[in-house]
């Protein structure tokens, strides 16, 4: 039998033989996709943003199985204000999942790329998609998923606190409880009422003195030459950032913001696409962009926005998306490859929900270690009924 060879490259001199192809085809396909609805109560019933109140969350946990039994799952994000209601989620998924059943786990890219194709927006949907494709990879070859996606750069992820919309007085409660806990960065919910807002700001400020950092997200609730007014009496307080203050459409605003105002100006429900995301730092609308993958549309879209921003020399943060203890670590790990990480991330939210699936994702002094074990690190509670 004749041997192939191939030159070494690096001293031209020396020969080795070309790896033979193995005689037996891994068994890398999947035969089995369960989808299982993952309903979550918060312990507070009134938690309020500026466009909804959320009492419960109604997502959903997506789990591959390929045939030598090893598993992957992702979480589908669905809040009807955010990303999209639970039985949307449920639609998409039954129209998509038939499209990995026998395909190889290593077609991950070719996947996404044809469940892009076949159905246009729902990216929370696609987002648990990619994730358990993700998973079940990095299982298979037992490393952390942050490996899939270039390596960690970071052993932790810094943490921010969110304070939902309240009075001032409950707003500065619940912001003395989490500097207690050790969060070193806290973001504040506003509303659109200047007054109220102002006054939210000063009291919380007070509250935990000017040693924790404090970023504001109204969430759209502003125009941009009333925030600038408001943001003239918030000012004195020290505000690290402010993310998303008008509408997302209304990016003009946005760099009117970041133009004019002496603090950074994040994009959040602006940069819904990657290719928001160029268009954003292409034009310098921003200062900081919001990447989530459960807005993007998962793992694989994350990375190519995290490239377009560093790039370009603007920041990316992680932001708040609300879901169990396996959403997080997902999150945990993509945080891990950012390059630069000037603000803390906001994926300790998983604290302030019940009824979690999923084993614990700990947050110690503000920080969330970046679990090292195979695919995102932690698994299921107790084995999922199919």
């Amino acid at each position: 039998m004749q041997s192939s060879w191939l030159p070494n490259m690096t001293s031209g001199t020396r020969w080795f033989p070309a790896p033979r192809s193995p005689s037996i085809e891994p068994r890398m396909k999947i035969v089995d996709v369960a989808i299982q609805p993952c309903v979550q109560r918060l312990r507070d019933p009134s938690w309020k943003f500026a466009r909804a109140t959320v009492p419960h969350l109604e997502g959903h946990v997506v789990t591959l199985t390929d045939e030598d039994g090893v598993r992957g799952s992702g979480y589908v994000h669905a809040i009807p204000a955010i990303t999209t209601h639970g039985d949307g989620a449920a639609a998409a998924l039954a129209l998509l999942s038939p499209l990995l059943l026998q395909r190889r786990v290593d077609e991950l890219s070719a996947l996404i790329e044809q469940i892009d194709a076949t159905l246009a927006f729902q990216p929370s949907a696609k987002a648990g998609i990619d994730m358990a494709l993700h998973d079940l990879m990095a299982r298979r070859l037992g490393v952390p998923i942050h490996v899939l996606l270039g390596g960690k750069l970071r052993d932790a992820i810094p943490q921010a606190r969110i304070l939902a919309i309240k009075s001032p007085v409950d707003m500065a409660r619940q912001a003395v409880c989490r500097v207690e806990e050790g969060f070193g960065q806290l973001k504040l919910k506003l509303s659109g009422d200047t007054a109220l807002d102002v006054q939210r700001v000063a009291t919380v400020r007070d509250a935990v003195g000017h040693g924790v950092q404090l970023t504001l997200d109204p969430n759209q609730s502003y125009a941009a030459k009333s925030f600038m007014r408001a943001f003239a009496q918030m000012e004195r307080h020290d505000i690290c950032l402010v993310e998303q203050p008008v509408p997302a459409a209304d990016w003009a605003g946005l760099a009117l913001l970041t133009q004019s105002l002496p603090v950074a100006i994040e994009a959040d429900e602006s940069a819904q696409t990657v290719h928001d995301v160029f268009r954003l730092v292409a034009d310098r609308v921003v200062d900081v962009i919001n990447l989530k993958p459960t807005k993007l549309g998962g793992l694989r879209r994350f990375v190519q926005a995290v490239q377009i921003c560093e790039a370009g020399n603007v920041v990316c943060r992680v932001g708040a998306t609300f879901g169990p203890a396996l959403l997080q670590a997902m999150n945990v790990q993509a945080a891990s490859v950012l390059k630069a990480m000037p603000y803390a991330c906001e994926l300790s939210e998983h604290q302030h929900l019940l009824d979690d699936p999923f084993t614990e994702l700990p947050v110690t002094e503000g920080l969330i270690a970046v679990p090292g074990g195979p695919g995102c690190g932690i698994g299921w509670a107790s084995e999922p009924q199919h």
